[in-house]
C-alpha cells in the first residue's frame, strides 16, 4: 500500500511540474518578445545615430534614368591643411599639401527641387558650388582627404545646405593627384 500512495505522490508532483513549467514558458515567452522588440526598437534608434551626414541621401533609390550628372568644368586645384610629420630621426616638419581633381553632382530629376535649382541653373550657381568644395577639402589634411567616402560626404551635405535641398544626393571625385 505505501509503494502505490508514494506512486501516486510521484504521479502528482511530476503533474504539477508540467503544469508549472507550462506556466512559466508562456510567461517567459511573453516576455521575451517585449524584450526582442525593445531591442529591435535600440537597435534602430542606434543606427539613426551612427550615420554618416548625407549618407541617407546617397542610400535613396534613384534610378539611372533619372539621374543627370553635373560636373564642374577642368580640374580642381585646392590646398590642404598643412600637416606636421615627425621623421625618423625625431624631428618634425610642416608639409602644405595640394589635392587635383575632378569632381561631379549627380542630380534627380524627380526632385521637386530639381526644376528650381537643377540641371542648366546649376552652372550659374558654379561659382558658389567651387566655394563649398573649396571650403570643405581645405579644411582637411592629405591623410583626411584620402578618405574619399568622408570626403564625399562632407562635400554632399555641405553643398546640401547650400541649396537647401537634397535633390543633388552623390558626389563623384575622379582623377585625383596629390602634391
Amino acid at each position: 500500500m505505501k509503494k502505490n500512495l508514494l506512486t501516486v505522490l510521484i504521479l502528482a508532483l511530476l503533474i504539477v511540474n508540467i503544469v508549472l513549467n507550462v506556466v512559466m514558458m508562456v510567461s517567459v515567452m511573453g516576455t521575451n518578445k517585449q524584450t526582442a522588440a525593445l531591442v529591435k526598437n535600440i537597435a534602430t534608434v542606434m543606427n539613426l545615430e551612427l550615420t554618416v551626414p548625407g549618407e541617407e541621401a546617397q542610400k535613396q533609390e534613384v534610378s539611372l534614368a533619372d539621374t543627370e550628372v553635373y560636373s564642374i568644368a577642368g580640374a580642381m586645384t585646392v590646398p590642404l591643411k598643412a600637416e606636421v610629420i615627425t621623421d625618423s630621426d625625431g624631428s618634425q616638419k610642416t608639409r602644405q599639401g595640394y589635392i587635383m581633381f575632378e569632381i561631379a553632382f549627380s542630380q534627380n530629376t524627380k526632385h521637386k527641387d530639381y526644376s528650381k535649382y537643377g540641371g542648366e541653373k546649376l552652372a550659374e550657381k558654379e561659382t558658389l558650388i567651387k566655394d563649398v568644395v573649396t571650403t570643405v577639402v581645405s579644411s582637411r589634411t592629405e591623410t583626411e582627404c584620402r578618405d574619399f567616402d568622408a570626403l564625399k560626404a562632407a562635400i554632399l551635405k555641405e553643398v546640401q545646405n547650400l541649396f537647401g535641398s537634397d535633390f543633388i544626393y552623390k558626389v563623384s571625385i575622379n582623377e585625383v593627384k596629390f602634391g
